[in-house]
This record gives structure tokens, sequence and C-alpha cells, in this order.
């Protein structure tokens, strides 16, 4: 799965008046649980009485919901809209709905909550992501409250209590921010080779990358070398696509990362978006995961402390395949029990001698592009080509984040990966080697 981004602007004149908030009930603070998916943030919000699962992303202003599953929702006050954004395409049309009721739990409300609905069925994350994603929230979510989010302990804590708050981050690192646009940005140093050079990055929790650069604006840019052509991710108007690299150093503050992946966006992609004055690029959540990150928006502020993930090496996929799930299927598995025989016609299982067979729903996963001259293309790997097993074990018992990890995990670790394609099954290998290593 490569990374999904997603940037909102809307053609039209687009308000985030005060009413459309959360506010705080009978608490000074509430804590969200939350779904770590390649570095990405999925949450749940309960909509008109329906339960939802949204992607948390400081890069969009406005609260869009692109799928359903299947699920029925009451709404009122729909308007046409049109969407425009990162991606080549030009634009794509939708709806706005407001007067909505939105909880996150039972004291986190919004009783006048507004978002977009994007009519085009075709884009939908949840195959690219492994669960139903119904839609995107940032700007509503956090203009009004203090948060903190815990990557390690996958939980976001929202206070409605400044000294609280200022407790529990006394020992973080303090930042200036900008918030414009409803989007928060940040002054940090990119060094491409060898000199550091202050750069306005959008702060992008929706990013699953390290970093972004968009090299058309940036004076006198150059490529390191080696980078790739890659498929970067999906916006509004379609794929993006772009170069991916490694940069020397990158410098947010005191803290220092070295050799991270880069990847940036071609003309093409960039070119329906409006971007505030002197931004550069973006700062992705393969940053943010290696600390607790606190945001304050009301305060332009943002606080950073390192946690356990925070000396990780950037690793890549580099085994050039895209995955994605395509739907659930029944499968048979056995258990094993103890002092049971017979056959049990009550439900969908048999029973024989000590073993139980039993039905189960699992994903079924297929390949949604091989990247160019990469040990996947080589070897003869196809789109749409269906998963059955990685060095041995079956794919419909894996989660897509353990396949994008062990695509991730080495250089020089081997596969056999067993595949469907034209209802004949076939074995391919090849061995993970990094097509963008760091050279001075």
């Amino acid at each position: 799965m490569k990374s999904f981004v997603v940037f909102l602007l809307l053609l039209v004149s687009i308000f985030s008046d005060a009413q459309n908030s959360f506010e705080m009930k009978e608490a000074k603070k509430i804590v969200i649980p939350f779904q770590l998916i390649n570095n990405l943030i999925f949450i749940p919000i309960e909509v008109n009485g329906v339960e939802l699962t949204f992607f948390l992303d400081t890069g969009v202003n406005e609260t869009t919901i692109f799928s359903l599953e299947n699920k029925e929702m009451k709404l009122s006050k729909l308007e046409k809209m049109t969407f425009t954004g990162l991606g080549a395409s030009g634009s794509i049309e939708g709806f706005k709905s407001e007067g909505n009721t939105a909880k996150i739990g039972e004291n986190f409300i919004n009783n006048s909550f507004s978002f977009f609905i994007i009519a085009d069925p075709d884009f939908n994350i949840s195959s690219h992501i492994g669960i139903p994603v119904n839609g995107i929230i940032g700007y509503q979510f956090f203009k009004n409250h203090q948060i903190i989010i815990d990557y390690t302990s996958k939980k976001i804590t929202v206070f409605s209590d400044d000294k609280i708050f200022k407790s529990k981050i006394k020992k973080f690192e303090e930042f200036t921010i900008t918030v414009e646009k409803f989007k928060p940005y940040i002054e940090a140093k990119i060094e491409m080779t060898n000199e550091p050079k202050p750069s306005k990055l959008l702060l992008d929790l929706g990013n699953a990358d390290a970093i972004w650069l968009f090299p058309t604006l940036i004076k006198n840019f150059v490529y390191n070398r080696p980078n790739i052509d890659d498929y970067l991710g999906r916006g509004f108007n379609g794929d993006i696509f772009g170069k991916r690299s490694r940069i020397h150093n990158f410098y947010l503050g005191k803290f220092k990362f070295e050799k991270p992946l880069t990847a940036m966006p071609d003309e093409y992609s960039i070119q329906n978006l409006s971007l505030v004055k002197d931004r550069k690029g973006s700062i992705g959540s393969e940053i943010f995961r290696r600390f607790t990150v606190a945001f304050d928006y009301k305060n332009e502020k943002l606080y950073l402390r390192k946690n356990r993930d925070f000396e990780d090496p950037f690793h890549f996929n580099m085994s050039g395949l895209d995955f994605k799930q395509d739907g659930l299927q029944w499968e048979q598995d056995l258990m094993r029990l103890e002092g049971k025989k017979g056959i049990d016609l009550q439900s969908t299982e048999v029973i024989n001698n000590t073993l139980q067979y039993k039905f189960v729903l699992k994903p079924i996963f297929s390949i949604a592009g091989v990247r160019k001259d990469s040990p996947a293309q080589k070897a003869g790997f196809q789109k749409d080509d269906l998963l059955i097993k990685i060095n041995g074990k079956n794919t419909s018992d894996m989660t897509m984040q353990k396949m994008v990890d062990l695509m991730k995990s080495e250089e020089g670790k081997s596969f056999d990966i067993e595949i469907e394609r034209k209802d004949k099954k076939i074995t391919l290998s090849f061995t993970l080697e990094d097509p963008i290593p760091y050279q001075e």
C-alpha cells in the first residue's frame, strides 16, 4: 500500500463558522482510542446516529464523507458543490450537508455538524487501508481544543481545561506554528546535501510519508540521486505521481532526522492546488509517529516529545508492490478440540473426533500496482494478481499492515509469493533491494 494523501480545496467559498464545532460536555478531558494503519490515524465518529470511521488529517479544512459502506443516514440541506485539489485531473462533483449531529464518545459533540459528500464512487480508500473508512475530518476536530496524540498507546486526549493540558506538556519541546486557511504550518530546515535551508511546511497527519517537497516551488531544485519515479498516492483529482529519494538531513527545532525518505510530486499533480505563501512541502506522519504530539491551534503552538520509535530508520516498501483488499470470502478454519465428537447441526461447524471446522470471513488481497524496475516487476508480478501465500503463510490470515511491514523489513530479505492469475496458481520470487540509498 502506498501513502494515501488527500488535500482538499473547494472552488466555491467555504467558511468554518464558529457554530460548526465540537464541544465538550461535563468533562475537562476525553480520551479517544484510534487505529493506526500505515502511520495514519482512524477514529470512530457517530453521525446522525450512524457509527462511522474517519481518517484524521490536519491537511484538510473541512470534513468529507465518501462512503457509507451500505449504511443508511438521514441528511438534510444538501447543496451541490465542486471540488478540486491534489491530483492531475480537473474537478469532481459533490454535496454539502448542514445541520447534522456528530458524537465522539458521550461527551464530545457537534450539534451543527457540516460536511461534504463526494459523489464519485471510485473515491474510496477502504480497499487500500484494509478497513472500512467512511470519511476524513480535519480542522473541525482541532480548532477549539488542545489535543495530545500518543502514537505509542494509540490514544488521543482532548482537553477543555488549559491548566490540565499545560501540566501534561511540561516535558515537551514547544514550537510556534501558523494556522493559515485552516491548516497548520511550521518553519523547518531541509538539507538536501550539505546546506540546511529554512522551509515552510504543512503539518500533515494525512500524509503517510516523512517529507514531501514541491520541486517547482523551490529555486534551483536538484533531485538527489538515486531517485525513482513512483506512484505517491491519491488525491481528490486522481492519482499522484512523482519521484522518491532521500535527503541528507531534516531538522525540526533541535530534532535531527538522518537520510529521511522524501516524496516529490510532479507539476501536474499540484497544478490544481492553491498553496499558502512560501510553502515548500509537507511534514508527514512518518515523522510524527516518532513523537507524542500536542496541537494547540488557538495559540498557534505545537509540542513534541520523543517516543520509543524516534530512532527508527526510514524504511521503504522495497518490493514495488502496491496492495489492495478486494472484499471478504468465507474460509474453513480447522480448530482442535478435546473430548468432543459428532456434528453440531445448529451452526456452520462440523466436528470430527477432536477437530472442528469453522467457516470464517477473511480478506482477499490483490496487487493494485507494480513499480517500474522494482524487484516485483522483474519477478513477473502484474496488476490484479490475487495474493494467496507469502513465504508459505496464507495472506487471508494477514492484515494489510502486516504485508506492508514485510515489504519494508530489511534489504536482502527474500520472498516466495504464491499468486492466482487467470485461475492458475503460480509462485514468484524476489529479494528486497533499496532503490534509493542515500549517496554522498
